[in-house]
């Protein structure tokens, strides 16, 4: 492990830019995150994002956001908002754009399926597969005794994306890493306080909030799943209260009936549709003054409660008011309601849960024959029932929503 011969970025050390395998010196005048941002743009696993399911199942229609598409949404509102708030602007977005790199196909219910493929054998997380990917899956670097370092980020960087900065152990939900990646995860949270985001991934944290609570609003609203004009309703608004407090935020009846009235009130809220080019550049002006009210919020209550200068790693919080927790709640608890309880999605939830699951079925039982090349020396070095599964959810969640229904319909005719 050597320290990196980039710039320093201002309000960091040395030891937020060191890697952990050494590179030769390359040409100057980027630093180290400006080079890591780079290397996520450029990596087989964020092009993948872009069939992969966001809300919508991908490929469906044109207009909904993607898992990549959402990416670049999150990627564009942490980095602004990270940049007014000192933290370096490349490093946040760093971790914006690594967020998601370990979702598997079909969104969260692909989580679930993969779940409980590995559920006797560590389970499957979202964000602890992130970490997996950037750090073994991605094909960039290698230590000298052959195994892949991933791509082989800063310190800071990996800390930017981990989420969950703590084991399965501590929430069998949502966890950072699994057992075998233990050592790099200690490696990147060096210098942390434990179980608590770095500054850079509370940004990321809250920009993927308002990115999919606004933006999962404004699809469900074009693809006629929502009318706005629901939230006029007294008497509806119960069903937001319990799902709201079930789902996304502990907050009274009374509160989340405010949050309601206060988007209600709001200068730009719009609450009827037509589809003409006039409602949606006024649906886009609510989607922009969402995002910035959120946003600036944010910003205000952090800088007052920590002052100017620059704000980095674990110098400071994010301090996001409650009001604005409450109201994003709001609106996923909108997306949630209208789309993915839309009459036929639980039957279409199923339907990819069970084509997962039959996957890694079909993969198990020929004994990684079929395994892509890139991971044969993964299960040819898996000595466990374990590890085997281990590599096939890596085989799966590696998969686009297209490929994998491909994949299971060629392994599944052949087998018949």
């Amino acid at each position: 492990m050597t320290y990196s011969d980039d710039l320093l970025s201002p309000g960091y050390e040395a030891a937020d830019e060191v890697r952990w395998v050494s590179e030769p010196a390359k040409r100057s005048g980027r630093t180290a995150f400006a080079r890591d941002r780079a290397r996520i743009l450029h990596s087989s696993a964020l092009r993948r994002l872009a069939a992969k399911t966001q809300i919508h199942t991908a490929g469906q229609s044109d207009f909904p956001r993607t898992r990549l598409t959402h990416t670049l949404e999150v990627s564009q509102i942490g980095r602004e908002l990270g940049a007014t708030l000192g933290a370096d602007p490349d490093l946040v977005e760093v971790g914006c754009l690594a967020h998601d790199l370990g979702h598997p196909p079909f969104g969260h219910n692909g989580e679930m399926a993969l779940n409980e493929l590995a559920e006797n054998f560590g389970g499957f997380e979202g964000n602890a597969q992130t970490l997996r990917v950037l750090t073994r899956l991605e094909a960039k670097s290698f230590t000298e005794d052959g195994r892949s370092i991933g791509l082989n980020l800063t310190r800071a960087s990996l800390d930017a994306a981990i989420k969950y900065p703590w084991g399965r152990e501590t929430n069998q939900n949502k966890f950072g890493f699994y057992a075998d990646d233990e050592d790099i995860f200690n490696w990147a949270r060096i210098g942390g306080i434990e179980n608590r985001k770095s500054f850079e991934a509370q940004i990321m944290d809250w920009a993927d909030d308002v990115a999919y609570s606004v933006h999962d609003v404004e699809d469900a609203i074009v693809a006629n799943h929502l009318d706005l004009n629901f939230l006029k309703s007294k008497t509806d608004r119960t069903v937001i209260f319990e799902l709201a407090r079930l789902q996304y935020v502990d907050a009274s009846d009374g509160e989340i009936d405010a949050a309601i009235e206060r988007l209600l009130a709001l200068p730009y809220w719009q609450l009827n549709f037509d589809q003409s080019h006039t409602s949606l550049a006024r649906l886009k002006n609510l989607t922009s003054q969402l995002i910035g009210r959120f946003c600036s919020a944010a910003e205000s209550a952090t800088r007052k409660q920590f002052g100017d200068g620059l704000l980095t790693r674990y110098s400071a919080e994010l301090i996001i008011p409650r009001e604005n927790v409450i109201e994003v709640a709001v609106l996923k608890t909108l997306a949630n309601l209208f789309v993915m309880q839309r009459e036929g999605a639980s039957e279409m939830q199923s339907s990819q849960r069970e084509l997962l699951t039959s996957l890694g079925a079909v993969l198990l039982e020929r004994d990684g024959l079929d395994l892509e090349p890139w991971l044969a020396p993964s299960w040819q070095a898996a000595s466990s029932d374990a590890m085997k599964v281990r590599v096939v959810v890596d085989q799966i969640a590696s998969l686009t929503d297209t490929s994998a229904v491909t994949w299971h319909k060629s392994l599944t005719h052949n087998r018949s």
